[in-house]
């Protein structure tokens, strides 16, 4: 079997497929890539089943060893990617001999990269996924300097080419929310009329955001109920926080709006000081 072996990782990395759906109500988070298309696209570049497992890069900086000859794909956050040093390319399949040496530069647009490579990262599986909740830290752990992934057996053929994701420029679509009444009758205006920017504390469980509070009208405290992946929860502080992939499954804020799943993948892609708006989907 071949193993990837981690000799660098200065910043966050996890192993992530397409996350456990389906548990929430047995309190297990979904977990699963940010940026879906980016995981899908990474896979299908080596010639894997978009199931399969990849490696989700926060920020670059990875770099890893292979224990036999492999193939790779690059996709998501712009970074530099090389083998033994020599430049290579981002979005297309590229082989590294056996121990060839890997390497993932910092990201220099978006924040989150996708490494994929022939026959998907094979580690166990827990509750049917190989994903990497990082809120209750169900699956494997954080991959750190190292870490040695095992590689699953490729028996598909890496594509000459395949067409990257379209952009979707600005505004994210957003559903009404099940709590409106908990504000103003314009508070879904008023959150779609605000340009926000992206807080540094935002992470895999929420993209935080700062801007101008928005106020509820009601201050008791609301029961404890089901949240989905994209809903727009308002603390008390009046500052929105959208669910991404490790929300947890309930939650006791409440509900302004829901984003569009279509555009969750670009909250994955955004940095500390982005500006982010709203619009009615």
């Amino acid at each position: 079997m071949t193993v990837l072996t981690v000799e660098e990782a200065p910043g966050p990395v996890t192993v992530q497929d397409r996350g456990r759906r389906g548990l929430a109500h047995l309190g297990v988070p979904r977990a699963g890539a940010l940026d879906e298309p980016a995981a899908a696209l990474a896979n299908r570049l080596v010639g894997n089943d978009e199931d399969l497992a990849v490696l989700e890069v926060t920020l670059g900086g990875l770099t890893v060893r292979a224990g036999g000859p492999v193939w790779v794909a690059v996709t998501g956050a712009a970074c530099s990617v090389s083998v033994d040093g020599r430049p290579a390319p981002h979005a297309e399949a590229v082989y590294v001999p056996e121990r060839g040496l890997l390497r993932l530069g910092p990201a220099e647009q978006g924040v989150r990269a996708y490494l994929a490579v022939g026959g998907g990262i094979d580690v166990d599986p827990v509750l049917g996924s190989r994903s990497t909740d990082t809120l209750a830290w169900v699956g494997p752990p954080a991959v750190v300097a190292g870490t040695e992934l095992p590689v699953g057996a490729h028996d598909g053929t890496p594509a000459a080419y395949d067409a990257p994701r379209p952009p979707r420029p600005g505004p994210l679509r957003v559903d009404p929310g099940p709590r409106r009444d908990w504000f103003g009758p314009d508070a879904l205006d008023r959150l779609c009329g605000t340009t926000y920017t992206v807080r540094p504390e935002s992470n895999r469980i929420g993209l935080r955001l700062d801007g101008p509070p928005l106020p509820r009208v009601r201050d008791e405290e609301l029961p404890s109920e089901g949240m989905v992946l994209g809903a727009v929860q308002v603390p008390p502080d009046g500052r929105p926080v959208v669910f991404l992939h490790d929300h947890p499954t309930t939650g006791g804020y409440p509900v302004l709006a829901v984003v569009r799943a279509d555009d969750l993948w670009r909250c994955a892609q955004l940095r500390p000081g982005d500006r982010v708006e709203f619009r009615r989907a």
